[in-house]
């Protein structure tokens, strides 16, 4: 494997070191200390500065003012902004816009894209579905009506949904296709209430009651919908190895000044050992990471679907996150719940990323269907 990156890709990434330099974990007030959402909104002079950047076009074609660049350089910025907990939907946006461009009409992709990339318009995906375990496409029903589709069902956990101008609704149709639906914010026959996430962010279960929408509303390309959750996830797992990346140097940090009997408990077998299995844990992630956005950039041949490889880099991140935020506050003792100090933050946002778009026990399903469906020789 060569995982050497682009010149492009790295400047992208150098890039979003120097925009998240500045942005500190405890900007917002501790979920541990909040009864609802630790804000109103997103970091909103943050995203401003991230398309001052050209941050959130990296995926649009630059007819819409964008790179041009790829998945990967995308994961890359996404890793960056996990090591600050940065309060941005630069996933979700992101995502909906290059499935926009690479499934969508051009109505559509005259309507949103150039403004995504300039960060006027914010899209998110209702990706979550019932319960996050099951497929999200069958929480909601779509049929045809003359010129016009109709919705119905309920998607929970819509991150940003109250902030988004647009939501991606993927639906089944009564032949067992996938459609996603391009629904405004505020649309009639929707409805939107609060839920909230365990890091303290404000999320949305969105009602769709025989809501209409317009045939340029709806993408009804063959794969789109898969290739938006791969993505998704894909960008999920950069999260996941951001977040993991950053607690453990925290963790180093800590225990290398820590003494106990005159020494650095550092320098303690028992916690080098554990230092080092969670270390291991990173560099699994950050393999199967690569693979995965490689799969999915490259549209390259492999004995399993892109998916299969995305199912391995989100059960690497999803267990591997867990791991890394608990050794953690296993080694920092009682400091590590003082909510006066971030670590019981990024405890809070890997719980969250470990659980979007399903847990390792949905992913794990999902790979033993693929290598059913697709046996190894």
């Amino acid at each position: 494997m060569d995982f050497t990156f682009t010149e492009e890709q790295q400047a992208a990434a150098e890039a979003a070191r120097g925009v998240f330099a500045g942005v500190t974990p405890d900007a917002v007030p501790s979920p541990a200390l909040t009864s609802g959402a630790v804000a109103d909104t997103y970091d909103q002079a943050l995203w401003a500065t991230l398309a001052d950047a050209d941050l959130l076009s990296l995926l649009l074609d630059t007819r819409y003012g964008g790179a041009g660049l790829d998945a990967i350089a995308l994961c890359l910025v996404l890793r960056e902004s996990a090591r600050v907990l940065a309060r941005v939907p630069l996933l979700e946006s992101s995502a909906a816009a290059a499935a926009v461009q690479a499934y969508g009409g051009e109505e559509a992709k005259a309507d949103l894209l150039a403004r995504a990339g300039r960060g006027e318009t914010v899209l998110t995906v209702a990706a979550h579905g019932r319960t996050g375990h099951d497929p999200a496409e069958q929480a909601v029903t779509a049929r045809q009506d003359g010129g016009t589709w109709v919705l119905d069902g309920v998607q929970t956990a819509v991150p940003w949904a109250h902030d988004a101008d647009v939501t991606l609704v993927p639906a089944h149709t009564e032949v067992g296709r996938t459609v996603l639906a391009l629904v405004p914010r505020g649309h009639e026959g929707t409805v939107l209430a609060e839920q909230f996430s365990t890091s303290g962010e404000r999320l949305g279960e969105l009602r769709l009651e025989s809501a209409r929408l317009a045939a340029r509303d709806v993408i009804d390309a063959d794969g789109a919908w898969e290739w938006l959750r791969d993505l998704l996830a894909t960008g999920t797992c950069a999260l996941a190895l951001g977040l993991g990346e950053r607690v453990l140097r925290m963790t180093g940090d800590y225990t290398g000044k820590r003494e106990q009997f005159g020494f650095p408990i550092a320098t303690f077998q028992a916690v080098a050992v554990q230092a080092a299995d969670r270390y291991i844990d990173l560099r699994a992630m950050e393999a199967t990471l690569w693979q995965a956005a490689w799969r999915i950039s490259a549209g390259a041949p492999g004995p399993l679907p892109a998916a299969g490889d995305v199912a391995v880099a989100k059960i690497w991140a999803s267990e591997g996150v867990r791991r890394v935020v608990q050794t953690a506050q296993h080694l920092h003792g009682g400091f590590g719940a003082d909510v006066d100090y971030p670590l019981h933050r990024y405890h809070a946002w890997a719980k969250h990323l470990e659980l979007s778009l399903g847990p390792a026990s949905a992913h794990e399903e999902a790979l033993g269907d693929l290598l059913a469906t697709h046996p190894l020789a």
